[in-house]
């Protein structure tokens, strides 16, 4: 890096430590390196020669590549800040950012965490608290229980009383883990106590709560933004209705069914809740939305979301730097009333998984790649060509987002930027993505958490439209004619034993 960008310009932190990997881990890297502020990046090992690495001004080794040896490593964590003078932590998103001890340690080691304070985020990490807070703000929550379950028979009773179907949900959990859909009494026994094995398994915590299920519902998220001073805004919403096994896989912002009116209403209630809790810095207020356009807080996530990058396209708004000005003290420079949104944009997740093969992860090397570009693309990546993507961690690849100055801009640009999108080696789902965008409902906006249930089937995404086969077609024969006899070895290497030996590891550990 350029020696004048040595020292910080804006006599913010001095150095900067991001706890996690792939392309959040660059996104912030990019962000601090623009406010001249240097970087820290940590890797397991199988993440040595990562993008993140290579990006940062100086990277040290958590440990072996499990991520409970690696990237939860809350003592490494800290121990790596201190003796390499980082003054800040960035946590990214997963991991450890939104677990309450992680900002506690940071206060301890006089280390700025950049995110929410332990209290904030203890109390809206707990699902059945977060219920309670939102009760309190006088925003309303899906009916369901208000404390975690005691027993079988409780759970039966209240199910009985709110109405069948119902779901049984972990109380600190989140992503789907610990949750069961339950249609009919003779199903609670069993789903109860699946859902507490499941909850303990993945949070160390087997307590569950009963929610009433809202068919077909909308899931929609408020971005806020707070400072240390009671300042605190939103930055509309993003539609995160298109999701598989509770997953979101595909956002855009805004949503297709908004009006004024319901967002003014919307982001009043999202800001409530965060004002409950005495929120600061960057998180999310997420709702469910029935066909009558009643909304139902869900819960809120304490930290940046996966999907941040599509309300940055539309409201002009880095969110990464501006969680790096309110954790060093900056109030916040702009009002509600100064809050625009201009155009369109869509975010797809670009993961290393086989739509083919029930979405089964796809470790491997990347052999070729070739990123999209042109007007309104941004590719936020953790890859390049030659890098082996590992079983350890989730198959997150990159975020492809685009901008358009309405939806039906949108769309075709982010068709056109799949079509460009070339990644051999691995498999990928960027076929899925394909699929679709060519759905009429989708096209249509009528969008909602089962779409993909009721409109998917494996095979769906088996053929290209015939105008991506065409293209395909062209761009294969062009490759070959540079390439020559050469280009069979890639079909070889695609079925290497290294990466099947991979697979199979990969199955061992899901």
């Amino acid at each position: 890096m350029l020696a004048s960008l040595r020292r910080n310009p804006v006599n913010m932190f001095e150095k900067l430590l991001i706890a996690n990997r792939g392309e959040i881990a660059v996104r912030v890297i990019r962000a601090a390196r623009e406010m001249g502020i240097p970087t820290v990046a940590v890797y397991s090992d199988c993440d040595r020669l990562g993008l993140h690495v290579r990006m940062a001004d100086e990277a040290y080794r958590l440990g072996p590549s499990p991520s409970t040896e690696s990237y939860l490593n809350l003592e490494r964590i800290i121990e790596i800040a201190q003796s390499s003078h980082a003054d800040a932590i960035h946590p990214g998103y997963g991991f450890l950012s939104e677990n309450p001890e992680f900002p506690r340690r940071c206060l301890a080691a006089g280390i700025c965490f950049v995110g929410p304070g332990a209290s904030a985020m203890q109390r809206m990490g707990g699902k059945v608290e977060a219920r309670k807070t939102a009760l309190e703000a006088k925003v309303p929550i899906v009916p369901g229980t208000e404390v975690p379950l005691q027993d079988e028979e409780q759970a039966l009773r209240i199910a009985h009383q709110i109405g069948f179907p119902v779901l049984i949900k972990a109380a600190a959990g989140g992503g789907g883990k610990g949750m069961r859909y339950v249609e009919t009494p003779g199903q609670l026994s069993s789903a109860f106590r699946d859902a507490q094995s499941e909850a303990n398994a993945a949070f160390g915590d087997s307590e569950v709560y009963l929610e009433k299920y809202l068919n077909s519902p909308r899931h929609i998220e408020f971005q806020i933004l707070a400072d240390r001073y009671g300042n605190m805004v939103h930055l509309g919403e993003r539609e995160c209705s298109i999701q598989r096994r509770h997953q979101k896989v595909v956002e855009e912002c805004p949503s297709p069914m908004m009006t004024d009116e319901l967002r003014r209403r919307m982001g009043d209630a999202a800001v409530k809740v965060a004002s409950a809790c005495g929120y600061e810095n960057a998180g999310t207020v997420e709702f469910l939305v029935d066909s009558e356009n009643d909304f139902y807080f869900l819960e809120m996530n304490t930290r940046l979301q996966v999907e941040h990058p599509i309300t940055e396209m539309v409201t002009g708004i880095d969110l990464v730097k501006e969680q790096l000005k309110l954790a060093w003290g900056e109030k916040l420079s702009f009002g509600q009333q100064d809050v625009q949104w201009q155009g369109s944009a869509m975010e797809c997740r670009i993961y290393a998984e086989d739509p083919q093969n029930d979405f089964f992860p796809s470790p491997g090397r990347i052999l070729r790649l070739n990123s999209p570009s042109g007007p309104g693309v941004r590719d936020d990546s953790g890859i390049y060509e030659g890098w082996n993507v590992p079983i350890y961690y989730d198959p997150l690849l990159s975020k492809l987002i685009v901008w358009g100055k309405d939806r039906n801009e949108t769309m075709g640009r982010m068709k056109r930027a799949l079509s460009e999108y070339q990644i051999s080696g691995i498999k990928t789902n960027l076929p899925f993505f394909k699929w679709i965008l060519a759905q009429e409902a989708f096209i249509a906006g009528r969008l909602s958490t089962d779409f993909i249930e009721r409109h998917y089937s494996p095979g769906d995404s088996k053929k290209d439209p015939p105008v991506l086969q065409d293209m395909a077609v062209m761009a294969a024969a062009l490759h070959a004619s540079f390439q020559g006899p050469s280009n069979a070895r890639g079909t070889k290497e695609d079925e290497s034993p290294w990466k099947l030996r991979g697979r199979m590891n990969g199955m061992r550990n899901r």
